[in-house]
């Protein structure tokens, strides 16, 4: 289990980004992160595999704690991280090569990482694109790479920090049908996003308000609650629809089918 357990974090001395921040995520969850800009939310990300450390409080995974130096090797094989803009990750001069890179650092034996580089391209639809050079790939296909290199480390959680802010609706599509592949294989997902229509497939949503945790429960819950009336989020298209419409947003997980069909009745 990956437990925040009242964390404080700031990067000025007097202007905290979290502030005792508790929740915890269990393996095989699907858990959407959102919040308006400065929320504290890719601070949070980066706290969960270590990147960064709490000023006060832990977080742990299982008996792993990113404030012992010895456990971060761990943590990060464990919890794997990808970035709003794949760029940033990229470098080395091909596809293939991007993909083995963190298993060369892991001194994986080269079969064992050649069944792995193969197996997570296979995995991302990017096998014909092995020789490719990353720069010369769309946005959607340098997303699937990124996903491929980090789940080539066989972590047991999936962060994405905002991976498809800067993707078109149909690379957006792709990737989400790739993440929830990917969950129905066992792996747990953190998806931090501020596409509110891409919440509403997850399991659970974690809102976060200036560094404090707003709420912590199911997406339809959410958005037929007065909670996210004071946010600065747009409600999803179905949620919308409905208002529109002049309908209460139900409460029950399936009103998003339930308007998806009167969408296609338009």
């Amino acid at each position: 289990m990956l437990v925040f357990d009242r964390v404080d974090y700031d990067y000025r001395q007097g202007e905290p980004v979290l502030r005792q921040l508790s929740f915890g995520i269990q393996p095989g969850e699907f858990v959407a992160v959102i919040g308006a800009n400065g929320s504290g939310k890719s601070t949070a990300a980066k706290l969960m595999n270590g990147l960064l450390q709490p000023r006060a409080g832990e977080v742990r995974l299982g008996s792993l704690n990113t404030l012992n130096r010895d456990d971060l090797v761990r943590i990060r094989e464990r919890i794997g991280l990808v970035f709003q803009n794949p760029d940033d990750q990229f470098i080395t001069a091909s596809v293939l090569d991007e993909v083995v890179f963190g298993l060369e650092n892991l001194r994986v034996p080269r079969a064992e990482m050649s069944r792995r580089a193969d197996a997570a391209l296979r995995s991302v639809l990017m096998e014909s694109y092995a020789d490719s050079a990353p720069h010369q790939l769309s946005g959607g296909q340098k997303q699937r790479v990124a996903v491929a290199a980090v789940i080539a480390m066989q972590p047991e959680f999936l962060i994405l920090d905002e991976a498809t802010s800067m993707l078109d609706p149909q690379g957006r599509q792709e990737l989400l049908q790739l993440l929830h592949g990917l969950h129905g294989q066992g792996l747990t997902i953190i998806h931090i996003t501020h596409h509110m229509d891409e919440v509403l497939a997850a399991d659970r949503v974690l809102l976060l308000s200036r560094g404090e945790m707003a709420y912590d429960g199911p997406p339809a819950s959410l958005f037929s609650s007065d909670t996210i009336a004071g946010q600065p989020l747009e409600l999803p298209f179905a949620a919308r629809l409905y208002q529109a419409l002049g309908l209460e947003v139900p409460v029950s997980a399936d009103w998003k089918e339930t308007i998806e069909q009167l969408w296609a009745m338009r």
